[in-house]
């Protein structure tokens, strides 16, 4: 019976996974996004049997859920955890370990029963934050050996006994309120600080206008004062240039008298007394008038 070569199967890869190439059972390589053709093996003959397992590499989401786990003060908790991963070798993934999933789930749990275990209850609840940071520390160099990052590991919820989660809820409460009064306090020591800083700029600034306005006013007086001077200055240079003049020319001098007389004669409650000197005769005689 002739041999006959059986079709080969086409098989997409998209951007979210990556393919492991199985030739005979051995790994050949690790493919990415495309399309390839999957050859099948000869029908009644031998011929290379080809598989190609594909591997998803987004980011998932994984949540350990419900583990009750003593801390180092013996209070029992109930701790839910939730692990942000990806999957960054996908022959790693595949090969290392059974199933990579179920291995991570494992490691993070135990992970979260060392950190619990080693800290106490009010650690725990004042520093959730540090308990996230050390699983994380702890799970991802253990999950880099299999192929798989750990992008995040938070604490989720935290579940104490009944008492307890009710002596918690006074303790938040009681903290929640002495937190506003706190705030209440300090927003009322700002606001008083803001009036005194308000109050202080207010004297600056009044002290300051004060100042400018005495300068001001000193300048002013210091300018009128100068032009007093120069008035009084210029006004006497004017008369030392008119007695000068009346120096050089006494008719000018005489003039200007007999201006000033007609001038006080026009007010009807002035009398002038002119002094004219008589002229003597020769020998004490009286002159004729």
């Amino acid at each position: 019976m002739a041999q006959r070569r059986a079709q080969s199967r086409t098989v997409i890869i998209k951007d979210t996974h990556r393919g492991l190439w199985y030739e005979d059972g051995k790994l050949v390589r690790v493919v990415t996004a495309g399309r390839y053709q999957v050859p099948r093996r000869w029908l009644g003959g031998r011929g290379t049997d080809v598989q190609l397992q594909l591997v998803d590499v987004r980011e998932r989401d994984l949540t350990i859920k419900g583990q009750e786990i003593l801390t180092a003060d013996k209070v029992a908790l109930r701790v839910s955890i939730i692990v942000q991963f990806r999957v960054t070798e996908p022959h790693a993934a595949v090969h290392e370990v059974e199933n990579y999933e179920d291995r991570l789930y494992s490691d993070v749990q135990l992970a979260a029963r060392q950190s619990l275990a080693a800290m106490n209850l009010e650690e725990i609840l004042t520093n959730r934050t540090r308990l996230s940071e050390e699983i994380l520390r702890d799970v991802k160099e253990v999950a880099g050996r299999y192929g798989v990052a750990i992008l995040r590991a938070d604490i989720k919820d935290l579940v104490f006994p009944g008492n307890l989660q009710e002596i918690m809820n006074r303790v938040l409460a009681t903290e929640r309120l002495s937190q506003a009064q706190l705030v209440e306090a300090r927003t009322k020591a700002e606001l008083q600080r803001i009036e005194a800083d308000a109050r202080a700029e207010a004297s600056r600034l009044a002290a300051a206008a004060e100042v400018d306005a005495e300068r001001l006013r000193a300048a002013n007086a210091a300018e009128v004062r100068r032009i007093y001077v120069e008035a009084e200055i210029a006004a006497l240079r004017e008369r030392e240039k008119a007695a000068a003049a009346y120096e050089a020319h006494p008719a000018l001098l005489r003039l200007h008298e007999l201006e000033t007389m007609r001038a006080l004669a026009n007010g009807t409650n002035v009398r002038l007394y002119i002094n004219f000197d008589r002229e003597e005769r020769p020998n004490g005689a009286d002159a004729k008038e």
